[in-house]
């Protein structure tokens, strides 16, 4: 080796991009930690101190955490298909919906670019998309959900096809487990490319049925309901028995919220100490002085606040979703608190490994963001849910427009960042409503949207809780089916 050739890769160990022992590639891994239905605020670096998420705190720590994160919603009650289509394609609702069929993805187009592609975990857009996206795979589980303690997964073959499902055991140790497998495989092998794996986990979805080691590890009387917290939603807008809600009665009361609270915070609690095991790995096998880390999730969720339970709203609990990102040159401990999309990250990413920039994708490259060069990307945010709400938000105001119902929602975010007070309807913020419906008229034309906004006849904002009925469905286990469907059966 000449001298200068040592110089180099000197100076790149000393960067943290490449060991000086190492033939491999400058370009940096990715890992890829997401989440299922997680709400940006359940996280301890998001200043939630009745939750406990040390090593995703350390990912904030060392990186950039985004606190204005948002998935852009959905066309039908299961916002994470939607979203993880976004995700992968970096293309909008609207552009892109549910299907990836033909649609390039992030990771094929990172294998394009030289990089060796993993999965694990949940898949939400099809068997052949899968197939198409990734080189290798474990733990696979096709569809949205299933019982976290039994899990059905399938396993890609070396002809790259996915295996008939087997079902394995709980959820997060699978997927887990399946990235520690594949990170060992590769550290202990060429390490010829850089790679690109990543870890769609289940938890924190329903049902709320932690491992039995994580139960009660949250006492149900140790955590408060939230802020905004309802007995029921105030008003109709929508299907209010869309699956997400019916995992409670009505009227919901302040006891099964903190008990359901408990749960969710135990299945995260137990997501982060499994992301701590890989780590882990990666600082083990020399790998994560060289590797991005970026820990997201789908969507968020309500329980409790605001009467709901679910994500089928655009409120801010249910469409705000974490986002770190950490590694070589990341700044550390930076919260940024622009309005992005997850589907930025596709861009972002290429950016920051030194790949081309994709053709055909909506989101934002936020590594002028992320390196302090720029504040932010927009000005503005777009959201939808089914035909049914429209929302926009800026950096102090959002309003909520529900045009079958007639009814329209503002809030100042600053000010009650809850969405408790509706200013909506106050004389003294009627030129506010008319600029933020002007402003939710250009979201709607720049996504191509195509909800009717003004329909000509509307339907009553006034429903009775009391005709609502609960039933559970076939994936919830004894321990849920027992703590919160007392007297109920089964959907086969």
């Amino acid at each position: 080796m000449n001298d200068k050739l040592k110089i180099c890769l000197g100076a790149a160990a000393l960067l943290g991009h490449l060991p000086a022992s190492s033939q491999t590639s400058t370009r940096p891994n990715i890992l890829f930690l997401f989440a299922d239905d997680q709400r940006a605020d359940a996280l301890g670096c998001a200043g939630n101190g009745y939750i406990r998420t040390p090593n995703i705190d350390q990912l904030a720590n060392t990186g950039v955490r985004f606190s204005n994160s948002y998935v852009m919603g959905g066309h039908h009650g299961a916002i994470s298909a939607p979203s993880r289509a976004m995700l992968m394609s970096g293309k909008s609702l609207f552009h892109v919906y549910d299907k990836l069929e033909g649609v390039q993805t992030m990771p094929a187009y990172f294998a394009k670019h030289g990089y060796e592609t993993f999965g694990t975990g949940k898949w939400h857009n099809g068997k052949s998309t899968f197939e198409a996206t990734f080189q290798k795979g474990k733990n696979v589980m096709l569809g949205g959900m299933g019982d976290h303690y039994k899990l059905s997964c399938q396993e890609m073959g070396k002809d790259g096809k996915l295996a008939p499902a087997t079902t394995n055991g709980f959820s997060t140790d699978l997927f887990a487990g399946a990235a520690r497998d594949y990170l060992t495989e590769y550290a202990n092998g060429k390490r010829t490319n850089p790679f690109f794996c990543y870890v769609a986990f289940t938890a924190p979805h329903d049902p709320r049925s932690p491992r039995a080691d994580y139960i009660g590890i949250y006492p149900d009387e140790t955590i408060p309901v939230p802020g905004n917290f309802k007995n029921v939603h105030p008003f109709a807008y929508d299907q209010m028995t869309v699956r997400d809600e019916q995992l409670a009665p009505w009227p919901r009361t302040p006891e099964i919220i903190q008990s359901s609270l408990a749960d969710y915070y135990a299945l995260i609690s137990h997501l982060d100490a499994e992301i701590g095991t890989i780590v882990k790995l990666l600082k083990e096998k020399g790998l994560f002085e060289n590797t991005l880390i970026v820990y997201a999730a789908d969507n968020g969720l309500a329980i409790g606040s605001h009467g709901l339970l679910g994500k089928q709203s655009l409120y801010e609990h249910s469409m705000n979703v974490p986002l770190i990102i950490t590694g070589p040159g990341i700044p550390q401990e930076k919260v940024s608190a622009a309005l992005v999309y997850l589907f930025d990250l596709f861009p972002t990413l290429c950016a920051a490994s030194k790949l081309p920039a994709p053709d055909g994708v909506d989101g934002k490259n936020l590594l002028p963001v992320i390196t302090g060069k720029a504040n932010g990307v927009r000005t503005s945010l777009y959201t939808a849910y089914r035909s049914t709400v429209r929302a926009v938000r800026t950096d102090e105001w959002k309003m909520i427009r529900y045009p079958q119902r007639n009814y329209t929602q503002l809030f100042n975010l600053k000010k009650d960042p809850l969405e408790i007070n509706n200013l909506a309807n106050l004389p003294e913020y009627k030129a506010k409503v008319e600029e933020m419906m002007a402003l939710l008229l250009e979201g709607y034309k720049a996504t191509d949207d195509t909800a009717t906004l003004y329909p000509k006849k509307f339907l009553p904002l006034e429903y009775d809780f009391t005709k609502l009925k609960q039933q559970p469905d076939q994936w919830q286990p004894e321990y849920t089916l027992k703590k919160y469907f007392k007297g109920t059966e089964v959907v086969k």
